[in-house]
């Protein structure tokens, strides 16, 4: 992982400032953040409600067609068959035509996209947060805008470009909207700690279902961290991130893995809390 960037160092210093209202401290390196470091969901919660604005979600989950994967997690109510997925690239016809499948529910999916700052872009910076429900509903989607000079703006990977900051909200705003989405929540998501830690929020172990941590999928990648790419094809036949990747798309595919293999993610996470 590249270094933290200054503009969140500042960040988390002026923050520290205050008083009494949970704080955000500097850590002491991106790859090692301390707990101390991490912001106390439910304490800035509480000092922070009715404090962001509404965002506009960069992708509309009112069209009428879908994604494979957005197709069958709003199609499927709980336990998913993968002979359900369907196996195309073409977009497919969606009636969002429940409405208790729009709410936050219990389960929740984060993904992140960043570029790059300082010397070389070696440095990296949020620039789009999502976070998706149960169903692959669209919660949150907007760009971030860093608050440092972006050197590199990834595009390749990111997908982002500068005309895309016009209308982003900016890092304090992205963090707060992200507490109140996620507190209370089991959070969903691919190498989890790298998103929390550019957001600085730490979130309970026990809430947390990071898809490169279940053994049955670090089994594909001899016992390492199974790239999200790479378990999307070896378990559900479908291409992901083909050219710039979407966060949006990528948290539904967290989201979709989590369901189809929701028994067993469960097991191994009561298996894991009885050992400690």
């Amino acid at each position: 992982m590249t270094k933290l960037s200054q503009n969140w160092k500042k960040l988390s210093s002026k923050i520290q400032d205050k008083p009494k209202n949970g704080s955000v401290k500097k850590p002491i390196s991106k790859t090692k953040t301390s707990k101390k470091s991490k912001a106390s969901i439910s304490e800035k919660l509480q000092s922070t409600t009715n404090t962001t604005t509404n965002v506009v979600p960069i992708i509309s989950s009112t069209k009428p067609t879908a994604t494979p994967l957005e197709y069958t997690l709003w199609t499927q109510n709980n336990t998913i068959n993968i002979l359900n997925i369907p196996k195309t690239s073409k977009p497919l016809p969606l009636s969002r035509n429940d409405s208790r499948k729009l709410d936050p529910g219990k389960y929740v999916a984060l993904d992140c996209e960043f570029v790059g700052i300082g010397k070389d872009g070696e440095e990296s910076a949020l620039a789009r947060i999502s976070i998706i429900n149960y169903y692959g509903f669209v919660l949150l989607d907007t760009y971030v805008r860093p608050k440092e000079r972006v050197t590199d703006w990834r595009t390749w990977v990111s997908g982002i470009q500068s005309h895309h900051m016009q209308d982003a909200i900016d890092f304090k705003t992205a963090q707060l909207k992200t507490i109140e989405l996620i507190n209370n929540k089991i959070l969903v998501g691919h190498a989890l700690s790298n998103d929390l830690d550019m957001l600085f929020l730490s979130h309970p172990k026990s809430m947390i279902r990071d898809t490169c941590q279940f053994p049955k999928f670090r089994e594909i990648a001899g016992g390492k961290s199974p790239s999200l790419k790479k378990l999307i094809k070896h378990f559900i036949q479908v291409d992901i991130q083909i050219g710039q990747h979407s966060s949006v798309e990528d948290a539904r595919a967290t989201m979709l893995l989590f369901r189809l293999f929701k028994k067993e993610i469960e097991q191994s996470m009561r298996n894991k809390n009885k050992r400690h």
